[in-house]
């Protein structure tokens, strides 16, 4: 499909989603656009014959001009990357939020949210251009007091994660009691993406995708009260192909407020499919003027599907101690602190010539300061050192407001990453400007830049620069019929104040 026929769908689809909402007594529309421009180094794969490989300085082979390869065994070629040209990307996305109210039902509305991409220099280098229009949100609601129904593309969020269906949702509630139900039943969406498990778009999985989309269903039940909430959830889902579930979980999450000022929270995950525990957690935080601090422990495993085989590797566990504070010590100053500390389970995997980390830390410094009513200053530090890698990182940010509709941003940073196990070790510099306008409560514009400085330091001739450039452009437009805002009296409005009482 061409890059005009995309086009042309787009507009047709916004021009059609108008008319409905013309006839409709409120509608709201949010329309986003951004557009990025970046050129960046590239790759060229190579090879040589294995024979003419030589022995390198660190003990693996390398090309005669000092390249290091890769020697499979068996092969009779070692393959490598030698620097490519520079790249560019121009990448432009569109997304068109819509939501329309009073079609005749009292509590009847429909919600649509639809994203559209393309990289405009037309090579596609930019990831995420396909597929190139996507709904993220489509289903009419029917909504009272007691009972709210959906159906269409919708998503559910909770302690399992965000999860999108195609199908149907049904709630209730008791607000007296304090009590909600909730189940849903349709077809799955892929993880963190809007499109379904056995699109295209999702290659390089091929051979490894499910054959058809996954059926889910799942139910909730929560209560909320003034000093505690609770949430209980389940979800399954199964590959009709086999008619076999792909995973099975149920989850617990709860709040408590015994006092003002301190909440305690926790939640627990359990894998049905595999039997054991997935991720858990529980903090306790308290809130005052002048400073906020949490303590709390976590449990975390990564949770895979059936039909992937990451779930085969068994993931290891691995359980933290954190911390953090935030404290005010002046009004205009705020500084926060926090640390954590991390080590995993025995993996049972025996290593008898290497011995190697299975624990790690990680902790943050940073303040803002508000040096002037349009003059804010934030600044951070960031270090953290674990199995296979470490990292430092330092980033600040100046934000002046020379007006209240204008916006101007200094920003900058930098990266350390000395990789532990890995070949090559990197510094990343980068420094940009952001400008944003506000035009009106309907339209904002915003243009940045940003040039990243990127040194890969090797020990073999592939230690060349990272560098790029990155420019941005963005435009955020909201219109509607006003149909959700209040007008004021004609008395208030000729005063400019309300009534005295």
């Amino acid at each position: 499909m061409s890059t005009a026929v995309r086009v042309g769908l787009l507009v047709c689809g916004l021009a059609c989603l108008q008319a409905v909402a013309a006839g409709a007594q409120g509608y709201r529309v949010r329309l986003d656009s951004r557009f990025q421009s970046v050129v960046f180094r590239g790759l060229t794969p190579d090879s040589i014959p294995r024979t003419t490989a030589v022995l390198g300085p660190d003990g693996g082979f390398e090309t005669p001009d000092g390249f290091a390869v890769r020697c499979t065994p068996g092969h009779t070629v070692c393959s490598f990357f030698r620097p490519g040209p520079r790249l560019a990307s121009d990448p432009l996305v569109t997304s068109a939020d819509l939501t329309v109210w009073g079609l005749g039902l009292a509590g009847l509305s429909l919600r649509g949210n639809a994203r559209w991409g393309v990289d405009l220099s037309g090579d596609e280098f930019w990831p995420g251009s396909r597929p190139s229009v996507q709904l993220v949100e489509g289903y009419a609601e029917y909504s009272t007091e007691v009972v709210t129904g959906r159906v269409g593309r919708q998503h559910v969020t909770g302690r399992l994660g965000w999860n999108g269906f195609d199908g149907a949702d049904l709630m209730f509630r008791a607000p007296r009691l304090g009590l909600d139900a909730s189940g849903y039943v349709g077809w799955g969406l892929a993880r963190a993406a809007s499109v379904p498990i056995n699109s295209p778009s999702l290659n390089p999985l091929d051979d490894y995708q499910l054959p058809r989309r996954a059926l889910v269903a799942g139910a909730e039940l929560g209560w909320r009260s003034q000093y505690a909430d609770a949430r209980v959830e389940y979800r399954r889902e199964v590959d009709p192909s086999v008619d076999f579930f792909i995973a099975e979980r149920t989850a617990l999450t709860a709040v408590f407020r015994p006092v003002p000022r301190l909440r305690l929270s926790g939640g627990a995950e359990y894998d049905l499919a595999q039997g054991w525990w997935g991720t858990s957690d529980l903090s306790l935080r308290y809130t005052a003027a002048l400073f906020s601090a949490d303590a709390g422990v976590r449990r975390y495993r990564p949770f895979f599907e059936l039909w992937t085989i990451w779930g085969a590797f068994s993931p290891v566990p691995y359980t933290a101690v954190e911390g953090s504070l935030a404290v005010s010590p002046l009004r205009q100053l705020r500084l926060r602190v926090s640390g954590e500390r991390y080590w995993f389970d025995e993996s049972g995997a025996e290593t008898a010539l290497a011995t190697f980390e299975d624990r790690g830390w990680r902790f943050s410094l940073g303040a803002t300061a508000l040096l002037d009513p349009a003059l804010t200053v934030d600044g951070g530090y960031h270090a953290e050192f674990g199995p296979g890698a470490s990292s430092r990182t330092w980033d600040g940010r100046v934000t002046w407001l020379p007006m209240p509709s204008v916006s101007l941003a200094l920003f900058g940073s930098s990266l350390t990453r000395p990789l532990e196990f890995r070949f090559d070790e990197a510094q990343v510099d980068a420094v940009g400007l952001d400008a944003e306008l506000r035009a009106s409560q309907r339209l904002r514009l915003g243009l940045s830049g940003s040039q990243y400085f990127e040194d890969r330091r090797r020990p073999d001739a592939r230690a060349f620069d990272w560098n790029q450039f990155r420019l941005q452009a963005r435009v955020t437009w909201l219109f509607g019929s006003d149909a959700d805002q209040a007008r004021l009296p004609p008395a208030i409005r000729r005063t400019g104040r309300p009534p005295a009482r």
